[in-house]
Protein backbone atom coordinates (compact mmCIF):
# COMPACT_ATOMS: atom_id res chain seq x y z
CA UNK A 1 0.00 0.00 0.00
CA UNK A 2 1.11 3.64 -0.91
CA UNK A 3 2.17 5.69 2.31
CA UNK A 4 2.78 9.23 1.99
CA UNK A 5 6.15 8.98 3.27
CA UNK A 6 6.76 12.89 1.98
CA UNK A 7 4.80 13.81 4.70
CA UNK A 8 7.66 13.15 6.76
CA UNK A 9 9.68 15.29 5.26
CA UNK A 10 7.54 18.21 6.37
CA UNK A 11 8.87 17.24 9.60
CA UNK A 12 12.56 18.84 9.55
CA UNK A 13 14.33 20.29 12.29
CA UNK A 14 12.99 23.82 13.71
CA UNK A 15 16.38 25.52 13.98
CA UNK A 16 17.87 24.26 10.53
CA UNK A 17 14.45 25.88 9.41
CA UNK A 18 14.95 28.99 11.12
CA UNK A 19 18.65 29.28 10.01
CA UNK A 20 17.58 29.29 6.22
CA UNK A 21 15.36 31.74 6.73
CA UNK A 22 17.92 33.98 7.46
CA UNK A 23 20.77 32.53 5.47
CA UNK A 24 22.64 34.65 3.07
CA UNK A 25 23.37 31.54 1.56
CA UNK A 26 20.41 30.06 -0.60
CA UNK A 27 22.21 27.03 -1.91
CA UNK A 28 23.67 25.82 1.23
CA UNK A 29 20.49 26.01 2.65
CA UNK A 30 19.14 24.14 0.04
CA UNK A 31 21.32 21.92 0.29
CA UNK A 32 21.12 21.73 3.78
CA UNK A 33 17.23 20.90 3.98
CA UNK A 34 17.86 18.27 1.54
CA UNK A 35 20.73 16.69 3.51
CA UNK A 36 18.13 16.66 6.57
CA UNK A 37 15.41 15.06 4.33
CA UNK A 38 17.28 12.55 3.11
CA UNK A 39 18.54 10.83 6.67
CA UNK A 40 14.94 11.71 7.03
CA UNK A 41 13.63 9.93 4.38
CA UNK A 42 16.39 6.92 4.94
CA UNK A 43 15.15 6.42 8.63
CA UNK A 44 11.52 5.48 6.89
CA UNK A 45 13.62 3.20 3.85
CA UNK A 46 15.90 1.25 6.00
CA UNK A 47 15.68 -1.59 6.96
CA UNK A 48 15.39 -3.15 3.05
CA UNK A 49 17.13 -5.82 1.26
CA UNK A 50 16.27 -4.11 -2.31
CA UNK A 51 16.25 0.27 -2.49
CA UNK A 52 14.62 0.41 -6.23
CA UNK A 53 15.07 4.22 -6.92
CA UNK A 54 12.55 4.87 -9.98
CA UNK A 55 13.39 8.28 -12.18
CA UNK A 56 12.91 10.29 -14.68
CA UNK A 57 15.48 10.07 -16.98
CA UNK A 58 15.81 13.72 -18.38
CA UNK A 59 15.19 14.75 -14.59
CA UNK A 60 19.12 16.06 -13.54
CA UNK A 61 17.75 16.65 -10.41
CA UNK A 62 16.76 13.17 -9.67
CA UNK A 63 20.48 12.12 -11.04
CA UNK A 64 22.04 14.75 -8.09
CA UNK A 65 19.78 12.86 -5.40
CA UNK A 66 20.98 9.99 -6.91
CA UNK A 67 24.60 10.38 -5.76
CA UNK A 68 23.61 11.60 -2.34
CA UNK A 69 21.93 8.50 -1.77
CA UNK A 70 24.38 6.58 -2.94
CA UNK A 71 26.90 8.44 -0.81
CA UNK A 72 24.57 8.47 2.26
CA UNK A 73 24.17 4.74 2.63
CA UNK A 74 27.69 4.18 1.83
CA UNK A 75 28.43 6.55 5.21
CA UNK A 76 25.89 4.40 7.32
CA UNK A 77 28.18 1.32 6.10
CA UNK A 78 24.55 -0.72 4.65
CA UNK A 79 25.42 -0.57 0.99
CA UNK A 80 26.25 -3.94 -0.64
CA UNK A 81 26.02 -2.77 -3.88
CA UNK A 82 24.53 -0.04 -7.00
CA UNK A 83 23.02 -1.73 -9.88
CA UNK A 84 22.02 0.20 -13.21
CA UNK A 85 19.67 -0.15 -15.72
CA UNK A 86 22.04 2.31 -17.33
CA UNK A 87 24.80 -0.66 -18.11
CA UNK A 88 24.18 -4.11 -19.58
CA UNK A 89 24.68 -6.96 -17.33
CA UNK A 90 28.06 -8.71 -16.92
CA UNK A 91 29.50 -5.66 -16.20
CA UNK A 92 30.87 -4.29 -12.97
CA UNK A 93 32.95 -2.31 -11.33
CA UNK A 94 34.21 -4.94 -8.62
CA UNK A 95 37.58 -5.54 -9.61
CA UNK A 96 38.42 -2.00 -9.12
CA UNK A 97 40.03 0.19 -6.40
CA UNK A 98 38.24 2.93 -5.04
CA UNK A 99 40.69 5.06 -7.09
CA UNK A 100 39.65 4.07 -10.40
CA UNK A 101 39.64 6.47 -12.69
CA UNK A 102 36.56 7.87 -14.62
CA UNK A 103 38.12 6.38 -17.61
CA UNK A 104 38.44 2.86 -15.97
CA UNK A 105 34.97 2.78 -14.77
CA UNK A 106 33.28 3.78 -18.06
CA UNK A 107 35.33 0.74 -19.24
CA UNK A 108 34.45 -1.45 -16.94
CA UNK A 109 31.06 -1.12 -17.20
CA UNK A 110 30.85 -1.08 -20.79
CA UNK A 111 29.05 2.43 -20.68
CA UNK A 112 27.25 3.50 -23.46
CA UNK A 113 27.59 7.31 -23.52
CA UNK A 114 24.87 7.99 -26.40
CA UNK A 115 22.10 6.26 -24.55
CA UNK A 116 23.22 7.20 -20.72
CA UNK A 117 24.90 10.36 -20.83
CA UNK A 118 28.02 9.86 -18.41
CA UNK A 119 27.90 13.70 -17.27
CA UNK A 120 24.33 12.52 -15.58
CA UNK A 121 25.17 9.28 -13.69
CA UNK A 122 28.30 9.38 -13.44
CA UNK A 123 28.54 11.08 -10.24
CA UNK A 124 26.55 8.68 -8.45
CA UNK A 125 28.57 5.28 -10.05
CA UNK A 126 32.12 7.27 -8.83
CA UNK A 127 30.75 7.96 -5.33
CA UNK A 128 29.91 3.89 -5.03
CA UNK A 129 33.64 3.34 -6.48
CA UNK A 130 35.00 5.77 -4.49
CA UNK A 131 33.39 4.07 -1.44
CA UNK A 132 34.72 0.40 -2.38
CA UNK A 133 30.97 -0.43 -3.28
CA UNK A 134 30.68 -2.72 -6.55
CA UNK A 135 28.25 -0.95 -9.31
CA UNK A 136 26.94 -3.66 -11.10
CA UNK A 137 25.66 -3.64 -14.73
CA UNK A 138 21.78 -4.91 -14.65
CA UNK A 139 19.82 -3.87 -17.91
CA UNK A 140 19.39 -6.55 -20.53
CA UNK A 141 22.23 -6.71 -23.38
CA UNK A 142 20.81 -5.51 -26.70
CA UNK A 143 22.35 -8.16 -28.59
CA UNK A 144 19.74 -10.49 -26.24
CA UNK A 145 16.34 -8.50 -27.32
CA UNK A 146 15.11 -9.82 -30.80
CA UNK A 147 15.04 -13.50 -28.91
CA UNK A 148 13.12 -12.27 -26.16
CA UNK A 149 10.67 -9.74 -28.74
CA UNK A 150 9.59 -13.62 -29.87
CA UNK A 151 9.34 -15.57 -26.70
CA UNK A 152 5.48 -15.42 -25.71
CA UNK A 153 6.39 -17.31 -22.60
CA UNK A 154 7.49 -13.90 -21.15
CA UNK A 155 4.13 -12.98 -21.55
CA UNK A 156 2.99 -15.20 -18.25
CA UNK A 157 5.22 -13.43 -16.04
CA UNK A 158 2.86 -10.55 -14.94
CA UNK A 159 -0.85 -10.82 -14.23
CA UNK A 160 -3.08 -10.08 -16.66
CA UNK A 161 -3.64 -6.64 -15.54
CA UNK A 162 -0.52 -5.46 -15.35
CA UNK A 163 0.63 -7.36 -18.93
CA UNK A 164 -2.44 -4.82 -20.03
CA UNK A 165 -1.27 -1.46 -18.45
CA UNK A 166 2.08 -2.92 -19.79
CA UNK A 167 1.33 -2.63 -23.03
CA UNK A 168 -0.84 1.00 -22.44
CA UNK A 169 2.51 2.12 -21.03
CA UNK A 170 4.24 1.01 -24.61
CA UNK A 171 1.65 2.67 -26.40
CA UNK A 172 1.99 5.78 -25.03
CA UNK A 173 5.88 5.95 -24.68
CA UNK A 174 5.65 6.06 -28.34
CA UNK A 175 3.02 8.50 -28.66
CA UNK A 176 0.44 5.84 -30.44
CA UNK A 177 2.63 5.70 -32.99
CA UNK A 178 3.75 1.88 -33.28
CA UNK A 179 2.35 -0.45 -35.11
CA UNK A 180 -0.48 -2.98 -33.09
CA UNK A 181 1.92 -5.64 -33.91
CA UNK A 182 4.51 -3.95 -32.18
CA UNK A 183 3.26 -3.44 -29.33
CA UNK A 184 3.58 -7.36 -27.45
CA UNK A 185 7.03 -7.85 -28.90
CA UNK A 186 7.96 -4.55 -27.39
CA UNK A 187 6.19 -5.56 -24.15
CA UNK A 188 8.23 -8.70 -24.14
CA UNK A 189 11.20 -6.76 -23.87
CA UNK A 190 10.22 -4.62 -20.79
CA UNK A 191 9.48 -7.74 -18.89
CA UNK A 192 12.57 -9.24 -19.98
CA UNK A 193 14.66 -6.18 -19.17
CA UNK A 194 12.84 -6.35 -15.62
CA UNK A 195 13.66 -9.85 -14.84
CA UNK A 196 17.49 -9.36 -16.05
CA UNK A 197 17.72 -6.71 -13.77
CA UNK A 198 15.54 -8.39 -10.84
CA UNK A 199 18.49 -11.36 -10.67
CA UNK A 200 21.25 -9.09 -10.91
CA UNK A 201 19.58 -7.68 -7.88
CA UNK A 202 18.83 -10.69 -6.11
CA UNK A 203 22.58 -12.67 -6.97
CA UNK A 204 24.06 -9.13 -4.60
CA UNK A 205 21.37 -9.14 -1.42
CA UNK A 206 23.27 -9.90 1.69
CA UNK A 207 22.20 -10.20 5.03
CA UNK A 208 21.95 -7.24 6.66
CA UNK A 209 22.69 -4.86 3.78
CA UNK A 210 20.92 -3.19 0.98
CA UNK A 211 21.13 -3.05 -2.96
CA UNK A 212 20.35 -0.15 -4.78
CA UNK A 213 19.02 -0.25 -7.98
CA UNK A 214 18.42 3.05 -9.90
CA UNK A 215 16.46 2.48 -13.15
CA UNK A 216 13.22 4.15 -14.86
CA UNK A 217 10.15 4.52 -12.71
CA UNK A 218 7.96 2.42 -13.99
CA UNK A 219 10.99 -0.46 -13.75
CA UNK A 220 10.53 0.11 -10.18
CA UNK A 221 6.41 -0.05 -9.95
CA UNK A 222 5.97 -2.47 -7.86
CA UNK A 223 2.94 -3.88 -9.64
CA UNK A 224 4.82 -3.67 -13.05
CA UNK A 225 8.30 -3.84 -12.48
CA UNK A 226 11.32 -5.66 -11.19
CA UNK A 227 9.75 -6.02 -7.86
CA UNK A 228 7.24 -8.74 -9.46
CA UNK A 229 10.21 -10.93 -10.11
CA UNK A 230 12.37 -10.69 -7.07
CA UNK A 231 11.72 -13.13 -4.26
CA UNK A 232 8.78 -12.46 -2.44
CA UNK A 233 10.40 -12.73 1.14
CA UNK A 234 12.70 -9.99 0.43
CA UNK A 235 12.22 -6.91 2.10
CA UNK A 236 11.80 -4.68 -1.21
CA UNK A 237 11.12 -0.47 -0.73
CA UNK A 238 9.84 0.92 -4.26
CA UNK A 239 10.99 4.89 -4.30
CA UNK A 240 9.45 7.31 -7.54
CA UNK A 241 11.12 10.41 -8.05
CA UNK A 242 8.71 12.59 -9.64
CA UNK A 243 9.13 15.97 -11.42
CA UNK A 244 6.26 17.80 -9.96
CA UNK A 245 4.81 18.46 -14.05
CA UNK A 246 4.93 14.75 -14.99
CA UNK A 247 1.22 13.64 -15.73
CA UNK A 248 -0.36 10.67 -15.27
CA UNK A 249 -2.57 9.02 -12.56
CA UNK A 250 -0.41 7.91 -8.97
CA UNK A 251 -0.68 4.02 -8.56
CA UNK A 252 -0.57 2.91 -5.31
CA UNK A 253 2.77 0.75 -6.16
CA UNK A 254 5.66 2.90 -4.42
CA UNK A 255 6.57 3.11 -1.17
CA UNK A 256 7.59 6.49 -1.57
CA UNK A 257 7.46 9.82 -4.19
CA UNK A 258 9.59 12.02 -3.91
CA UNK A 259 8.79 15.52 -5.85
CA UNK A 260 11.35 16.98 -7.20
CA UNK A 261 11.03 20.73 -8.48
CA UNK A 262 9.12 20.68 -12.28
CA UNK A 263 11.35 20.53 -15.56
CA UNK A 264 10.75 22.69 -19.04
CA UNK A 265 8.03 21.38 -20.90
CA UNK A 266 9.07 19.85 -23.98
CA UNK A 267 7.45 17.69 -27.10
CA UNK A 268 8.74 13.83 -26.83
CA UNK A 269 6.80 12.85 -29.53
CA UNK A 270 7.85 15.92 -32.16
CA UNK A 271 10.06 14.07 -35.09
CA UNK A 272 9.23 10.96 -33.16
CA UNK A 273 6.69 10.01 -36.61
CA UNK A 274 9.94 10.12 -38.48
CA UNK A 275 11.85 7.84 -36.76
CA UNK A 276 9.73 4.82 -36.71
CA UNK A 277 8.66 2.70 -39.75
CA UNK A 278 5.15 3.12 -41.84
CA UNK A 279 2.44 1.83 -40.10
Amino acid sequence: MFIPFYLAAVARPFAIVMACLFSVSLTGCAYGLRTTELQTRLDIWLPADVLLLGEQHDAPEHQALQQQIVGALAARGVLVAVALEMADSGNSTAALPPSASEEQTRKALNWNNDAWPWAAYGPAVMSAVRASVPVLGANLPRSQMRSNMADAALENRLPTAALKTQQQLIHQGHCDLLPESQIMPMTRIQIAKDMRMADTVQAAVRPGLVVLLITGSVHADKQLGVPQHLQPDLRVKSIRLRAETTAGVERESFDDVWLTPATPDKDYCAGLAKQLPPR
